[in-house]
């Protein structure tokens, strides 16, 4: 066995990505280091402890068909396309030291002729016309034997889309969790012009060899070439699910009301792993009975625009005297939801 590992995905799918990701950190001989190279385009990636309903604006990503993807390790909400380059280190303990993986970004940066610096806990900044600028964020997760260090460089981002995404719509929500804090970013080619993905790609992967002191050949992969790893397929398809990427969300309430032609509404929600477990709808509708039915009828259900999109059509089929009612109500409270 190698003492080194070196993945270069050639996917741009998170799901695919993060699925890689997970399965090398479950998989992996604890001797071995293990650099891994991706990126991701049109997708937002939430912390493990996010709402992407509190984070993101999910109604804009639906429009654009931008993918959700939550990953495994804290942190923030980030925006990726394909100008961010992302990079993963592992290792075993107690060689696992993310410190000697960051400064390891740093030199690679360097030797590009960008000169970056540590901050905080988990960013890299570089100062552009006597401003602090982030470049880079990281996140971290280990076990008892092993850890990852990962995070993503702004090569050539298109930051115009990442404000479009990343400010939710001013929903009312009551959500616990982690929320994102905001920085001010650059993208690396303010300072190198032709700077490309390959080139940072292959500037971490001659600092990583020699880091270690050792050669390495690159392992490629993609959806016709996965890795030959136990459990991919399955971590794969827990990626992939709507109950990972939003169901995970930790418990929040929502509340919205509206008034029609018919009568006012007020919608109260509480949703717990991206089921809504408590619905109440307040109205001076004369079809309460309709509306009592639609109520019983979204207890228990995902918090999700296509299953209540769905309920509403069963409970309109049962209430013909409240169709046209149902039917306005309906394209409301699923634009809500979005």
């Amino acid at each position: 066995m190698s003492p080194l590992r070196l993945l270069i995905s050639e996917s741009v799918d998170p799901w695919f990505n993060l699925a890689v990701e997970e399965t090398i950190f479950n998989e992996m001989d604890p001797n071995q280091k293990v650099l891994f190279l991706w990126r991701n385009d049109q997708t937002v990636v939430i912390g493990r402890a996010q709402n992407p309903w509190k984070e993101c604006n999910t109604r804009k990503m639906a429009e654009d068909h931008v993918k959700l993807a939550r990953r495994q390790s804290g942190g923030g909400a980030v925006f990726h396309d394909l100008g961010n380059t992302n990079f993963t280190f592992m290792a075993g303990k107690p060689d696992y030291d993310k410190t000697q993986s960051t400064q390891l970004i740093i030199r690679a940066l360097a030797s590009l002729g960008i000169h970056a610096t540590a901050s905080g806990r988990n960013d890299l900044i570089i100062e552009r016309n006597g401003e602090v600028r982030k470049i880079s964020g990281s996140a971290y997760r280990e076990k008892a034997d092993r850890g990852f260090h990962h995070g993503t460089l702004l090569i050539d981002v298109d930051f115009t889309r990442l404000a479009n995404y990343l400010n939710p719509d001013p929903k009312k929500l009551a959500a616990k969790g982690i929320s994102s804090v905001r920085s001010r970013v650059a993208n690396l080619t303010e300072v190198r012009p032709d700077l490309t993905h390959q080139m940072i790609c292959q500037a971490i992967e001659q600092e990583f060899c020699a880091l270690y002191g050792g050669k390495v050949t690159a392992e490629y992969i993609s959806e016709a070439h996965p890795p030959a790893i136990d459990g991919f397929a399955a971590q794969f398809e827990v990626q992939s699910s709507w109950d990972w990427n939003f169901g995970k969300a930790l418990e929040f309430s929502h509340h919205f009301d509206e008034r029609f032609t018919w009568g006012g509404v007020e919608v109260q929600l509480l949703v717990q792993q991206g089921v809504m477990t408590a619905v109440k709808l307040y109205s001076d509708s004369l079809y309460l009975s309709a509306l009592e039915a639609l109520e019983q009828a979204l207890m228990g259900q995902r918090y999700k625009k296509d299953d209540i999109h769905a309920i509403f059509n069963g409970v309109i089929e049962h209430h013909p005297e409240a169709q046209d009612s149902l039917t306005e109500l309906q394209r409301w409270f699923v634009q809500q939801i979005q």
